[in-house]
């Protein structure tokens, strides 16, 4: 049993802070040989993650929007029962210790079914919500735009459909036919489910057009056309303050996670002269729930269509490699689904930012980094972010041409346009020509060569 010391209450909630718990149940599974060890649960690409770790990420998920944390605990399982999750006895040992705290919200770091969800209630006397929903709590505090709004909205009634069970008797209040002969008509929860559900039709149409919009968005980029390099990772492994560190813009960076949801564009220069596009994405988490990585293909589908994926990694965190494998997971998920957002070689195209180095000593304190597929960096210091750019810049550079060209002196429009959209080499000026060498993707070649 573990204990945790309250948390400071988020400003915006005001008035008294609400008390809450985190519960983290883990299984006991027997391993080859009869041995007996604690595994994460769920399994699924958490097997190797320490219970004190994942505790820990469970308290911040809790603590960012609000709640103030007085108790938090693990429960071994040596089975997982129907009813509770919980055994008995684990579930009146928790019992005891929201009574003693008073709390009010217990949040369970497990996927509930409903009817574990009602009946830990009833146990317990408080409210109780899962990963799930504590993870689309987060999100739907933190969208700011109307496109992240709406992904959140479609979230949180994907969820909500499926929490509406049977349960109480006295929802059935309406009743049709005529007489005696009329039985139930329709149920409160039946007429809630079709109300959910023709919302879930409206936003589904609505995100469609957002996902039309960002195509035509990419389509005009694509004219332009720049390279697109969009960084994906854990949740608050430093992507935002890489953001800002190559870019200088001030999007909102905080040590906590999911502090932003809604991507962002930014063009940068890179050594080479070479302008590309850098794209902020929303962070991923262990067991991430499969509502939110369909309410937000939108936003994923900017990675679909990067040229480069920084993948950032808190590479300070003890947990790194298990964080490595839940973002490899989600994208692996992307590429071989039904409808795949991802094209099978994005590995081929993706390079590790083993971030916040600082934490280590400096980038030479990390170990694993080398400059053809990871680099090391620290975005709050700099250290680090020129080996950065020049990766780009040589990754990019590996995928392009080397042509020569003559130009008319008198020619500044198309000299100007290599000079924009190239990297030039060489350059020699004659009295009525310049010849120049000049590095271009293959797409920026075809469009130089059709305008002669």
């Amino acid at each position: 049993m573990l204990s945790a010391p309250p948390t400071e209450n988020n400003a915006a909630t005001g008035g008294k802070p609400t008390l809450a718990a985190v519960l983290l149940p883990f299984e006991r599974p027997t391993r080859p040989g009869g041995a007996e060890g604690i595994v994460p649960f769920p399994e699924a690409r958490a097997a190797s993650r320490a219970a004190e770790a994942r505790l820990a990420e469970a308290v911040g998920l809790a603590a960012s929007i609000g709640l103030t944390i007085v108790h938090s605990a693990v429960f071994p399982l040596r089975a997982r029962r129907p009813a509770t999750l919980l055994g008995e006895g684990q579930v009146e040992m928790a019992r005891e210790a929201i009574d003693e705290h008073q709390i009010g919200v217990v949040v369970v770091d497990a996927a509930l079914s409903p009817v574990q969800q009602r009946n830990l209630e009833r146990a317990w006397g408080c409210k109780v919500i899962d990963r799930t929903g504590l993870i689309l709590e987060i999100f739907g505090e933190r969208a700011r735009t109307r496109e992240g709004s709406l992904q959140v909205e479609l979230a949180h009634l994907e969820y909500q459909r499926t929490r509406l069970v049977r349960s109480w008797t006295h929802l059935e209040r309406q009743r049709g036919g005529f007489g005696f002969l009329g039985g139930p008509g329709e149920s409160q929860i039946e007429i809630d489910r079709r109300l959910i559900g023709e919302r879930i039709v409206k936003l589904k149409r609505e995100l469609e057009q957002v996902r039309r919009t960002r195509g035509l968005h990419r389509a005009a980029r694509t004219r332009v056309p720049f390279p697109v390099v969009a960084l994906v990772g854990y949740t608050n492994a430093g992507k935002s303050t890489l953001f800002n560190a190559l870019t200088g813009a001030g999007v909102f960076a905080q040590d906590q996670l999911f502090a932003t949801l809604d991507p962002t564009m930014r063009a940068i220069r890179l050594p080479s002269g070479r302008t590309v596009i850098l794209s902020d994405t929303v962070g991923f988490i262990s067991d991430l729930p499969t509502q939110l990585i369909e309410a937000f293909r939108a936003t994923l589908e900017e990675v679909a269509s990067a040229d480069i994926i920084l993948h950032v990694r808190d590479v300070a965190h003890p947990d790194t490699s298990a964080q490595r494998a839940d973002v490899m997971g989600v994208l692996n998920e992307m590429a071989t689904g039904p409808d795949p957002a991802l094209d099978e070689n994005w590995p081929a195209r993706t390079i590790e930012v083993l971030n916040k180095a600082d934490l280590l000593g400096g980038v030479a304190d990390v170990p694993g980094a080398d400059d053809a597929t990871s680099v090391a960096v620290s975005a709050l210091t700099g250290e680090g972010l020129e080996a950065l750019r020049a990766a780009l810049d040589a990754r990019l550079a590996a995928g392009m041409e080397t042509v020569d060209y003559t130009l008319p002196t008198t020619d500044g429009a198309r000299l100007a346009w290599l000079y924009q959209h190239g990297e030039v080499l060489t350059r020699e000026d004659g009295e009525a020509s310049i010849r120049l060498s000049v590095r271009l993707t293959p797409t920026d070649r075809a469009r130089f060569e059709q305008q002669n």
